[in-house]
């Protein structure tokens, strides 16, 4: 206000002192005038919001206790001196936060307690885990690493075995274990680090991508700032979607092997796909964690002689197979061209596969045949571009949700399947399939027409209007489970869930499906 009163805000502010009323009320009088409709939000949205912030304190405070046991306990001080011998700095175990998990049943579960959060809670936060009926922490005798948002606030854990006897791995105990998949926390979407590197990342337009957290914590130290860690999984869509945000140029360092369908090739696929400049970090059989131990200077020589990965490719097939050979000339092709079909820039990819011509002797004309056969889409279960939400019919799924809708599956095809899920074993799933089981507990009858009431249409939409056979997706939820039982992938999941691996089995056999 340009009069007497000096006032000044936005149009809501306005309105509320104009006509003497709150900030609601505000809302929704504009809201008439312009002619929108204010919608209230939906219960589950309601509970889903409170589930994450109450998360995300839990989180903290797991930090600040592991911070605090690293520092004060003698555990935590040996795992300090370890770290030291390491080559982290006491600067880096301050800026990454890292702590110690005490060798205790339940000390974080205890100390969580004591700030007033219930078991449950805990549970569903993926600190804890359930097995022959007790609970116990998830991390115990181990370095933590904390996993920030791109804000900084601690959403999950790494842990990497430490004892008193030393770094060695307790027997039938995993070297590293993560967080449980949680509201907050997907290892699939999650880079470690890159709330501390986004700004280096976008003054050096490019980013260092590295396997562990250890790596990025000594690629950091060493000076190069936009290093993040994919921490145990592959490059994933909504990794690359992320990154690009902030730069297209990645460098790689990476135990790279192009033969096969591996994980970390699909992921490199998924990038190329996407118009990305990869380069690769080649060294000798260490981890950059190592190299920069030994010599920080042999780092920065390793990261300057860093080459297109295409140039990798090519250097690697040629070094694997005669290319004078007709077999040796064959093998190369099949390597390469699959990787050159997936090169978006159609410029690019003529300059492959003119290098390619020339190096094994063939005419372009043949190579361009072949590559039209080569194999280049992506399953969508296993990649694909995610949309501005981060979801699409294409969108990978994880393996948990996987088993999530498998499990749903079998409850459709089975109703009795129910009973075999525990209460106290509820949390384990994500909030909208927990929603979706406690429709299922209201309506055991699976009467179609009663569910409508129960759930909201968006969750309807997704899981239960699937016009797919119950049968037959009871017979690919069987498929899967039995996978990943052979597998033991998600093994902690899936005995939690208490499915025995013998009537799952029976079941696999009644649709012919050989298990064991």
């Amino acid at each position: 206000c340009f009069g007497g009163c000096g006032e000044g805000g936005d149009i809501f502010k306005f309105v509320m002192k104009i006509e003497g009323i709150e900030f609601g009320d505000a809302l929704r009088l504009l809201a008439q005038k312009a002619g929108i409709e204010l919608r209230k939000l939906d219960p589950s949205v309601i509970r889903a919001q409170s589930e994450r912030k109450k998360m995300s304190e839990i989180m903290e405070w797991c930090a600040k206790f592991f911070e605090r046991q690293l520092a004060e306990s003698q555990a935590g001080k040996e795992a300090a001196q370890y770290l030291l011998a390491r080559g982290v700095t006491q600067e880096s175990m301050a800026k990454w936060r890292l702590g110690y998990a005490p060798d205790s049943a339940l000390g974080l579960c205890e100390f969580l307690e004591g700030k007033g959060y219930t078991r449950d809670e805990i549970g569903r936060s993926g600190m804890l885990v359930h097995s022959e009926g007790e609970t116990y922490d998830r991390f115990r005798s181990r370095i933590m690493f904390p996993v920030a948002d791109l804000h900084g606030s601690v959403i999950g854990f790494g842990g990497r075995i430490f004892t008193k006897q030393g770094i060695t791995a307790k027997e039938g105990f995993a070297k590293y274990i993560n967080t449980s998949n949680t509201a907050l926390y997907d290892k699939s979407k999650v880079l470690y680090g890159l709330d501390k590197a986004k700004i280096q990342v976008l003054k050096n337009d490019s980013c260092i991508l590295v396997e562990g957290y250890m790596d990025a914590i000594m690629v950091s130290q060493a000076g190069n700032e936009n290093v993040v860690a994919v921490s145990g999984t592959a490059l994933t869509p909504w990794h690359l979607k992320v990154l690009k945000r902030y730069t297209e140029n990645l460098l790689l360092s990476f135990d790279m092997d192009i033969a096969g369908d591996t994980a970390t090739r699909r992921g490199i696929d998924l990038a190329l796909q996407d118009g990305f400049s990869l380069k690769v970090i080649t060294m000798p059989e260490k981890d950059p964690a190592e190299v920069i131990q030994e010599s920080a200077e042999s780092w920065k020589k390793f990261l300057e002689g860093a080459v297109s990965i295409l140039d990798f490719y090519f250097t690697t097939a040629f070094s694997r197979h005669d290319k004078k050979s007709p077999e040796g000339k064959k093998a190369i092709a099949k390597d390469l061209l699959s990787v050159i079909k997936k090169i978006s820039n159609k410029i690019e990819q003529a300059h492959w596969i003119q290098k390619l011509s020339h190096e094994i002797g063939v005419k372009e004309e043949i190579i361009q045949e072949e590559l039209k056969s080569a194999r280049g889409e992506i399953s969508p279960l296993r990649g694909g571009k995610v949309n501005d939400t981060g979801e699409s019919p294409k969108d990978p799924l994880s393996r948990k949700q996987l088993l999530e809708d498998r499990t749903l599956a079998l409850i459709f095809r089975r109703p009795e399947n129910l009973k075999l899920i525990a209460e106290e074993h509820l949390s384990l799933f994500s909030v909208r399939t927990q929603e979706i089981l406690a429709g299922f507990e209201k309506n055991p009858s699976l009467d179609f027409a009663a569910f409508e009431p129960l759930f909201s249409p968006e969750t309807i939409d997704a899981y239960i209007k699937t016009g797919e056979p119950m049968d037959k997706a009871g017979a690919y939820a069987l498929q899967e489970i039995g996978a990943v039982l052979i597998d033991k992938i998600e093994g902690d999941f899936l005995s939690a869930m208490g499915l025995p691996l013998r009537r799952l089995v029976d079941e696999l056999e009644d649709f012919g499906v050989k298990v064991l």
